[in-house]
């Protein structure tokens, strides 16, 4: 299964929370709470938008796209 794309600043933003190990990934709602708290605005954004994605993303991982 290949991984869930995201831009650069969403990936930042869940591995920052991620590293803060403060809240299990599964918990959805905290993680976007966190990432907007981090200042990781987009990530909260993307996280609340795709919340297929963002599930499929924790169990099968999540990589950069390729825009800069």
């Amino acid at each position: 299964m290949a991984k869930v794309k995201v831009s650069q600043r969403v990936l930042d933003g869940l591995e920052a929370v991620r590293q803060s190990g403060i809240v299990n990934m599964l918990d959805r709602p905290v993680v976007a709470r966190l990432a907007e708290e981090f200042g990781f605005d987009e990530a909260a954004r993307w996280i609340e938008a795709h919340r297929g994605l963002y599930a499929q993303g924790v169990f099968r991982g999540f990589e950069p796209t390729e825009e800069r």
